[in-house]
């Protein structure tokens, strides 16, 4: 297998990525800071760019597992770095140790492991759940 060994990849905080976003009505009340969401979000593009080579036509690959610790605040309009470094594989699975910082230093550290699907295969999985 050719996958290199870690993607760094660089992104500026905006307002859609803060917690108060997220907010779905009034009686939510989440800080200004980058949502812990947001921060697994950027970990997982990190993870998903580094696969990218090893996908053949009409495949993808997919997160099957997070698991991150949100370890400071990051405020809006700061610039970040997520880290994904490859770890091996688990059968089938691709595994990664992944990381957040600000200019502050680590804010958010974990692990997450990915998978190749087919698209189609996946989409029609998707429709088949909701469908009764």
């Amino acid at each position: 297998m050719d996958l290199d060994s870690k993607l760094e990849l660089t992104y500026s905080v905006e307002t859609k990525d803060l917690a108060s976003a997220l907010s779905a009505d009034e009686q939510d009340a989440f800080p200004a800071v980058l949502a812990t969401s947001r921060m697994v979000a950027l970990m997982e593009l990190a993870a998903a760019r580094l696969m990218k080579p090893l996908l053949g036509e009409g495949e993808l690959s997919v997160g099957v597992n997070v698991s991150i610790n949100h370890l400071a605040a990051t405020p809006n309009d700061e610039e970040v770095k997520a880290l994904a470094v490859f770890k091996g594989m688990e059968g089938k699975l691709y595994k990664f140790e992944v990381e957040l910082h600000d200019n502050g230093g680590l804010a958010g550290s974990g692990t997450h492991t990915r998978a190749i699907v087919k698209t189609e295969r996946l989409l029609q999985s998707a429709m088949g759940r909701v469908k009764a």
